[in-house]
């Protein structure tokens, strides 16, 4: 053992070389082949190499802590070897493969189209992926770290010891890549890296893993290609033939996995268990959609998902990647579409995520004016970099690809749009031009959108966004932010405003139940009572109505009714559909027993057969962005409460009128004008007995009578039951 080493050298036992291979594996020097190897638990090494006349060289012992080098003199060119190692604690011997032999992994294309930010598969080159290489399995792991001093790749197999297997750096994009022989699917592993600026090195899951560990733990996980045989073909070519589906029902049920359903010890439920039981259950209410809260690997279980570490990774509280794909398959072939909400507004500041992930602001912008949420203790993504916008587009293709989800529903995007978002003056940057919109955040929307729709037709792509901002649901092209649908929070707030106060008071708030009309074709609306409705002190749905237990469940009936016959598609929050009393708990089943009450198995008998009536009857949906598929018979009777109105389908003699009571005072022979005489069927009373109401009605039908009324040569005199919905259709 030499007493002196030369400074690379003592630079890869200290772990600060930013260059290993420079320093390891195999070098040409004056004609020999020269070996060098860093194996710190390793008492001998001897190289066996092919081509050499013997079979195996003794390495020697440069350094106790672990270095060792050879110099073969027989061999004048790089030629493949491997190690057979002595291990100290245990005396075995064992082959390695050295990954200091290997040569580049990433090519110039993918390093080019990293730089540039334009790489729509980002995660199938960065990220860990099995792979055989010179006949050789194990592992290539690649990491973005641009301003790290050092990157290792660290875990089960090599005692978690970041000095063991630094990576190559790929200049000037900043990628750190190295294959590591033996490493298979299942492996735990984190980078360990060091800082530019100094100080110790620290751990990272990997931004593009494909599967994580099951939180707490933090690790990031091997995992192989996938094995899941799709069958949902047929489902995929329709949904292309659909394309953006504006003239399609859409009803779409929101479901957070982890408190839908549980088992009886209270623990989750697999993707399998879910699957199963979640699609014979939107098949029975009749919804054409699931959305998920984030399923996105995510470390604490109170953020119901919204803190994300893992924008490729299904979270692993439920099963694999893979099972995670034959959940969506499953849906898919019960003709049940699948929407994810994504969230590429902020992430959370947790040590092993993406915040300073090299030593510096790499992912968020420096500025806390400009990279943190306040509010929420998160930070923000920095939109204006290259690198990470193609982060963000390369995870929703992914989710759109690997994983054949039908669409995204985005996140917080007003806290995207807005730099002084919940900022009071002083606390926020303006942009270039002194304002207060996020030009880099608009121009990602936009190139999000148009990079989806082009990509996959008949994807959605739907905005959770509160302010007037124009254009969400807009084309790109035309200056909009190219979402397929927005989310109408101004009707949500009006109607729950409306709905909440007690009937009596009901003739002061008139304008909250129709003010909607003015704005409901400025965009491409969802109708949301989403799960942000019933936590936090809000109430359930069911108890925000007023009035004794059998009002609330009519109050609530009827404002079903009034959301499945408005313009917009529709979405609804797990428990809802039966009048879940209590608050959302993320931390507990639905309580599915309240079905075996009458009310509530009439409410969602109710919901099941208003959705199924709503996908029957094109007049319901075909016009939902078109004013001429909406016409008010009487928006005016506040006194009674009491609103109606025509909806119409594409064939403008296929229509239906609505009448509203939102009052429990029944009303005979009421007066509605209709635009053609004869027979109207009663095809919806949501006072049915079998619902749960009086069974007040007008006997399965009535007959126009020659009078006009409300603009209209007919008229129809109707029984409205309390707190009701009519439907009624013209034979």
């Amino acid at each position: 053992m030499v007493t002196f080493l030369d400074p690379s050298l003592r630079s890869i036992l200290n772990a600060t070389h930013g260059d290993p291979f420079a320093v390891l594996g195999p070098h040409v020097q004056r004609g020999r082949l020269v070996i060098r190897a860093f194996l710190p638990r390793a008492s001998a090494v001897r190289a066996i190499v092919a081509g050499a006349s013997r079979s195996g060289h003794d390495m020697a012992v440069k350094h106790p802590e672990g270095l060792f080098e050879v110099t073969i003199d027989d061999v004048t060119t790089l030629a493949p070897y491997r190690f057979e190692v002595t291990w100290r604690d245990s005396g075995e011997v064992t082959i390695v493969e050295d990954p200091y032999r290997f040569g580049l992994l990433l090519g110039d294309l993918d390093l080019y189209l990293i730089g540039e930010g334009r790489h729509q598969q980002l995660n199938r080159v960065l990220g860990a992926h099995p792979a055989v290489i010179d006949h050789v399995a194990g592992t290539r792991f690649a990491v973005w770290a641009p301003n790290a001093r050092r990157v290792s790749v660290v875990g089960d197999w090599n005692g978690w010891d970041g000095r063991v297997q630094p990576m190559r750096q790929r200049l000037p994009q900043g990628v750190w890549e190295l294959f590591v022989p033996g490493v298979a699917a299942g492996a735990r592993y984190k980078f360990e890296l060091a800082p530019a600026a100094g100080g110790p090195p620290f751990l990272k899951a990997d931004p593009c893993a494909a599967a994580g560990e099951h939180p707490p733990a933090t690790a990031s996980v091997v995992c192989g290609e996938s094995e899941h045989v799709w069958q949902d073909g047929e489902w995929i070519a329709q949904r292309a033939l659909r394309r953006e589906a504006l003239d399609q029902p859409m009803a779409i049920y929101e479901v957070h996995l982890g408190s839908w359903a549980r088992s009886a010890d209270g623990e989750f439920l697999s993707y399998a268990e879910l699957a199963t039981r979640l699609a014979a259950h939107v098949q029975r209410i009749g919804f054409t959609h699931v959305e998920l809260l984030p399923v996105l690997e995510f470390p604490y279980d109170g953020s119901w998902g919204y803190q994300v570490t893992g924008f490729f990774a299904p979270t692993s509280r439920f099963g694999s990647p893979d099972d995670f794909r034959a959940f969506v398959d499953t849906l898919h072939r019960a003709g049940i579409g699948v929407i994810l909400d994504w969230v590429p507004g902020h992430f959370p500041k947790d040590a092993h995520g993406l915040a300073r992930f090299d030593g510096t602001a790499l992912y968020e912008h420096a500025d806390p004016r400009q990279g943190e949420h306040m509010d929420w203790g998160t930070l923000i993504f920095n939109y204006g970099r290259n690198e990470v916008r193609n982060f963000l587009t390369a995870s929703a293709l992914a989710w759109i690809e690997d994983f054949h989800l039908d669409g995204l529903r985005v996140d917080a995007v007003a806290s995207m749009l807005y730099l002084d978002y919940s900022r009071n003056e002083g606390e926020w940057v303006p942009n270039a031009y002194g304002g207060r919109e996020n030009l880099d955040a608009v121009s990602f929307l936009q190139q999000l959108n148009a990079l989806v729709h082009e990509r996959h037709p008949g994807v959605v792509t739907i905005a959770e966004e509160s302010t007037a901002w124009p254009g969400v649901s807009r084309p790109v092209h035309l200056g909009g932010l190219g979402f397929t649908y927005k989310w109408n929070m101004g009707w949500m707030h009006d109607i729950l405003t409306y709905a909440s106060k007690d009937a009596i008071h009901r003739r002061w708030e008139h304008t909250h139940l129709t003010f909607s009309m003015l704005y409901a074709y400025n965009e491409n609306f969802v109708l949301p009572f989403s799960h942000d409705e019933v936590v936090h002190g809000k109430r359930s749905l069911i108890d925000k109505m007023p009035g004794d237990s059998w009002q609330k469940a009519a109050n609530l009936r009827a404002l079903y009714g009034y959301m499945f016959t408005h313009p917009g598609k529709k979405l609804l929050f797990q428990g809802c559909e039966f009048g879940q009393w209590r608050e959302w708990n993320h931390a507990e089943s639905l309580p599915w027993f309240l079905l075996d009450h009458a009310p509530h198995d009439g409410i969602l008998r109710f919901v099941g057969d208003l959705a199924h009536l709503y996908r029957r009857e094109p007049s319901l949906y075909q016009r939902d962005y078109d004013y001429t598929g909406f016409q008010w018979i009487d928006c005016n009777d506040n006194e009674n409460s009491v609103i109606s109105y025509i909806r119409r389908a594409t064939d403008h003699n296929d229509l239906v009128v609505v009448v509203m009571n939102f009052t429990p005072v029944p009303r005979e022979r009421y007066v509605v004008g209709v635009p053609r005489a004869g027979r109207y069927d009663e095809i919806l009373n949501s006072d049915a007995s079998s619902y749960g109401g009086s069974n007040m009605g007008n006997g399965g039908h009535v007959m126009t009578i020659g009078e006009p009324a409300h603009g209209h040569a007919q008229s129809l005199s109707v029984s409205l039951p309390p707190l009701s919905c009519l439907v009624l259709k013209p034979s």
